[in-house]
């Protein structure tokens, strides 16, 4: 549609009136130019993502809305489906997509640093490794973790999904894995979804029984490390192991 150039200029002095009396908070394209990306909120963050809310809603309400379902934090990229996040006003599918892919990102981006060597001679070494794949899921998962004569991180393998029992963890499975590595030692992971990573009976008698089987093997388990939300505990530092 053809626009009069007299009509063009008004239409650009109100935006340009509208963004001056505007709060600077409520435009983070623009906060971000001005004093850099690190200063923005997690909500000024998205919303920037998002470039725009509703009729109802401006862009950063909308990324508040959004902060609000579930988790109540960043979380939300993770735990949410593109459903519940198009349920927000201001949030179709094509956003919703572009959300989940910058959860997906952030997870890929954590994995590509362990493509360095790596050494896990302490239980806060291999928390701070994985903290931030583990501490975000809703399921326990169990992992395997070879290393070499100097704790040197191998590679790591899932053992179970769900509560870690002993009658569904294989010491057999996991010592031949172990061994296809060529692991001198091994080390096991696992995540507390309810965000304390205290052990429980079941962990220990888990972590116990593969110890004793290690030393038959001559492979040892240096330590059983149990990821909660920002923390973890060390069967090894705690005097467990």
């Amino acid at each position: 549609m053809y626009v009069k150039p007299i009509e063009r200029e008004k239409e650009v002095f109100l935006k340009h009136i509208l963004l001056k009396n505007y709060p600077l908070s409520e435009m983070p394209y623009e906060k971000a130019i001005q004093y850099g990306v690190e200063v923005l909120s997690d909500a000024e963050l998205l919303a920037v993502i998002l470039r725009t809310g509703s009729k109802e809603t401006n862009v950063v309400e909308t990324a508040r809305l959004f902060l609000q379902l579930g988790e109540q934090s960043l979380r939300n990229l993770y735990h949410c489906s593109t459903e519940e996040m198009m349920e927000i006003p201001g949030i179709g599918k094509v956003k919703a997509i572009q959300l989940k892919v910058i959860g997906e990102l952030s997870k890929r981006i954590t994995k590509e640093n362990r493509k360095n060597p790596v050494y896990m001679t302490s239980g806060q070494q291999v928390a701070a490794h994985y903290m931030e794949q583990f501490r975000h899921e809703q399921k326990e998962h169990l992992y395997l973790i070879f290393l070499d004569t100097k704790c040197r991180y191998l590679g790591e393998e899932e053992v179970s999904v769900g509560t870690v029992n002993a009658s569904l963890v294989s010491p057999r499975e996991i010592f031949i894995a172990a061994l296809g590595k060529k692991a001198v030692s091994i080390l096991l992971l696992h995540n507390h979804p309810s965000g304390d990573p205290k052990e429980s009976k079941e962990d220990i008698l888990v972590t116990m029984r593969i110890k004793e089987c290690g030393e038959m093997l001559g492979i040892q388990l240096v330590d059983h490390v149990i990821i909660g939300d920002n923390c973890y505990i060390s069967f090894k530092e705690n005097g467990i192991l």
